[in-house]
């Protein structure tokens, strides 16, 4: 029903707006998670028929999925190009983003999970499910190598080097990185594909991908949110949980055991140093006995 209005948009944004494919995709991306909403919520309005209670639900959904507000800003920066496209096709005769808030962004700290938290959660994976093979090694390998949601589902067998211990990364702007992925993680992705990917009936063009869904296509990055949700629930976790806290306390963990800022930065992806600072969200008393260690008036 939406796909048409999808087709439309994504020709005006390459046609008329010129935008770089990374862009159009993110924005289609956008547009997809709103149906995915609708469709969840058995509201398949039309674009002309939605209103700001509609957009303002789902942007509740996402919020609650674990979104951080910079994910949510982007999104409705996606939903008001979409609108400006539904007017000037006459498909909408007004603009129901025109009072949608971004939710204010804040350089606020997502929470962190203790190793004893994640274990925990990984734990409480039901592993006589074909599924609770696949969520065990997605998760350890989020852990192991501090993906970001979309290089997780993106993920490619021809990428994995397990038996020199890395994985090959494509990042944002198709920056790629090789990773280093622990033993652990490996040997569940091994299991993984092995004992339960092998079983699937895989769909076309979908052969490489690594992790996929009972029907034998890609997973999608809300699937990977809401597998997160449900364990941190199981685990009595009360903290805000998200694919996102996986990558954070990677980061932090690292940090703390004394890794080098430069190396934490190349394993992330990211472009700038001031990105991974704010992973250096360490206690003072940390910092007090980096100080003692290493500077020199101290000695």
């Amino acid at each position: 029903m939406w796909e048409p209005y999808k087709k439309g948009f994504k020709a005006y944004l390459q046609l008329e707006k010129s935008l770089s494919d990374n862009s159009v995709q993110a924005y289609g991306r956008d547009i997809e998670l709103l149906t995915q909403f609708l469709q969840e919520k058995k509201n398949l309005k039309n674009p002309d028929e939605l209103t700001l209670k509609d957009l303002q639900r789902f942007i509740k959904w996402i919020s609650e999925l674990g979104m951080m507000a910079s994910s949510q800003a982007r999104i409705i920066s996606g939903l008001r190009a979409f609108y400006k496209y539904c007017l000037l096709e006459n498909i909408s005769k007004t603009d129901p983003t025109t009072l949608l808030e971004a939710p204010k962004q804040k350089r606020a700290l997502p929470d962190t999970l203790s190793f004893e938290e994640i274990e925990s959660m990984i734990q409480q994976i039901d592993l006589s499910k074909a599924e609770g093979g696949r969520n065990k090694a997605i998760l350890e390998t989020m852990y192991s190598c501090g993906l970001r949601v979309s290089e997780v589902v993106n993920l490619k067998i021809s990428q994995l080097y397990l038996d020199i211990g890395f994985i090959r990364v494509i990042g944002k702007g198709d920056k790629e990185r090789l990773v280093p992925i622990g033993s652990s993680a490996a040997k569940y992705i091994t299991i993984y594909k092995k004992n339960i990917r092998v079983h699937l009936d895989i769909n076309k063009g979908q052969e490489d991908v690594l992790f996929l869904n009972n029907r034998g296509s890609k997973l999608s990055r809300v699937m990977i949110f809401y597998i997160i949700k449900d364990l941190a629930l199981k685990a009595g976790i009360k903290k805000t949980v998200s694919p996102h806290t996986f990558r954070h306390s990677f980061a932090t963990h690292l940090i703390e055991g004394g890794a080098d800022l430069r190396a934490v930065q190349e394993m992330l992806g990211h472009v700038s140093i001031t990105s991974t600072e704010i992973y250096t969200h360490l206690d003072r008393e940390f910092l007090r006995k980096t100080l003692e260690k290493h500077h020199p008036s101290y000695k």
